[in-house]
């Protein structure tokens, strides 16, 4: 019995090490890292992509024509390196206030630097409005390096969206995407001209979608490292197809932090084919003030979910006001499309065609209640700095304490700018510039302080302390925003 049953023992003892070996080799190869070329699969590889997408993105430069002369206290060799990589030079005179001389005067300077994308073969191109706003010539560099004279089609400045025209043809125009299939999380790449460096490439996900930080546009948040000459630039998905316009960052100190903004490539598009058509984005409006409808006044009211766009002005004889609009409504709907937050009004009627009608459902005092409105035609826009002075008006002008010079406002330029105080600002230099404060800016506030005119602005100024932040409400265009100034070193 021993004899016999020694090799079937033996036979099981063999195979007990067979399967104790192929354990180990199972568990050592779980254990063992993962090939680098594995994870780097992980991960996208952008190099096919910028190769395709680069010759579609150009380069954009702006001059102007402004008097000689070097803003003062300003080292040349420091001015020149500015302008080399299109930097606007801080604290530069105004224009129109320097030495008073004949045409021959006006120099041509570089006004800044920007990026842009060719929407069709014939040569039209679109950036943002900001890049070419006040442009006397406007200069495209493609990536072979011709250089050519581009003319402005059109530029809407409530949508930061513009279009030029170079003449050429057979040009590599981009692929418009869908931005309703863009996932938040999703890859993404920007190509532009970040400080006046051609062809840089950046890339990060989509942090989010319709963020709300603008009247007309939901903007898309992204990661993507976006600097100055970046602007209007593209944001490309992973199929190589545009889907938004770099325009915006949030920034306390005037470079990248982690988060930046595109406009969304249909609304732009949308934009770009009336620019096209017309000159000019001919909008609707229909004459009220608004305001968000927060979660106690909703709850208070009985209607529930805060929603809608509370009305906190009627224009008198407009469009509201003819319909019998009144102030303290809740506009809830507009011919049937929900207004969740307030933001949804002016881009719902903005889209409707002038001289149409439309039924606006109104909340008021515990009931529903409709009425019927003639959208009227949003007023063309004109450039705060083209208003002209009312005859016999000097604006004051003034330097205050943080380096910013600054006037008043004449009579009609606060009616162009339906502002009723504030200052304009003709000059900054130091942690006010870096701060991103410009000339043409329009001052609203002083660190919450409503500010009426250059004197009591420099009065407000010169009560500051200069070891703390100092927050300015600031509108610029048609747009309202907030601008940190910060002491040196902090």
């Amino acid at each position: 019995m021993n004899l016999i049953a020694a090799p079937f023992a033996r036979r099981r003892w063999i195979h007990r090490l067979a399967f104790a070996l192929a354990l180990a080799a199972c568990v050592s190869a779980w254990l063992a890292p993962v090939p680098v070329r594995a994870q780097t699969l992980m991960l996208p590889d952008f190099s096919e992509l910028a190769e395709r997408v680069s010759p579609s993105v150009v380069n954009i430069r702006t001059t102007e024509r402004v008097r000689g002369g070097t803003p003062e206290g300003l080292d040349p060799g420091i001015e020149d390196f500015l302008r080399r990589f299109g930097i606007p030079l801080p604290g530069r005179p105004n224009p129109r206030n320097g030495p008073r001389g004949g045409d021959d005067d006006a120099q041509p300077q570089q006004r800044g630097i920007g990026s842009g994308f060719i929407l069709s073969a014939d040569g039209y191109i679109m950036t943002n409005a900001h890049v070419v706003d006040g442009a006397d010539e406007v200069i495209v560099t493609f990536t072979d390096k011709r250089e050519l004279k581009a003319r402005i089609v059109g530029a809407d400045r409530r949508t930061d969206v513009a279009v030029v025209k170079v003449d050429a043809s057979g040009l590599p125009a981009v692929k418009i995407g869908d931005v309703n299939q863009l996932k938040v999380g999703q890859w993404v790449m920007a190509i532009g001209s970040p400080f006046g460096l051609e062809n840089t490439v950046t890339a990060g996900i989509v942090s989010a979608k319709q963020r709300d930080t603008g009247d007309y546009l939901p903007f898309i948040q992204t990661d993507v490292a976006i600097n100055p000459g970046n602007s209007g630039g593209p944001l490309i998905n992973l199929r190589g197809e545009v889907v938004g316009i770099n325009s915006q960052i949030y920034s306390r100190s005037g470079g990248f932090m982690g988060i930046s903004f595109a406009i969304p490539i249909d609304e732009a598009m949308r934009v770009a084919d009336q620019l096209r058509a017309h000159g000019r984005v001919i909008r609707g409006r229909i004459g009220v003030t608004i305001a968000p409808v927060t979660k106690d006044v909703a709850e208070a009211i009985g209607l529930g979910q805060p929603r809608g766009a509370l009305v906190q002005n009627v224009e008198k004889d407009g469009p509201a006001d003819k319909a019998g609009v009144e102030a303290g409504d809740i506009i809830v709907k507009v011919d049937g499309k929900a207004v969740d937050k307030s933001g949804d009004l002016p881009r719902i009627v903005g889209a409707a065609k002038p001289g149409s009608r439309s039924t606006l459902q109104l909340f008021r005092r515990g009931s529903m209640k409709d009425v019927v409105v003639t959208v009227a035609e949003f007023e063309a826009e004109r450039p705060a700095r083209r208003a002209a002075a009312e005859p016999g008006s000097a604006p004051q002008a003034a330097k205050s304490a943080l380096g910013i010079t600054a006037s008043d406002l004449s009579d009609a330029q606060r009616r162009e700018l339906r502002v009723k105080g504030g200052v304009r600002v003709d000059g900054v230099d130091g942690a006010a510039a870096r701060a991103g404060l410009r000339e043409g800016d329009v001052i609203l506030s002083i660190d919450n302080t409503e500010v009426t005119d250059a004197k009591q602005f420099a009065a407000a100024a010169a009560k500051v302390d200069k070891a703390r932040a100092v927050t300015l409400l600031v509108r610029r265009g048609d747009w309202v925003n907030y601008i940190v100034i910060r002491p040196a070193g902090r």
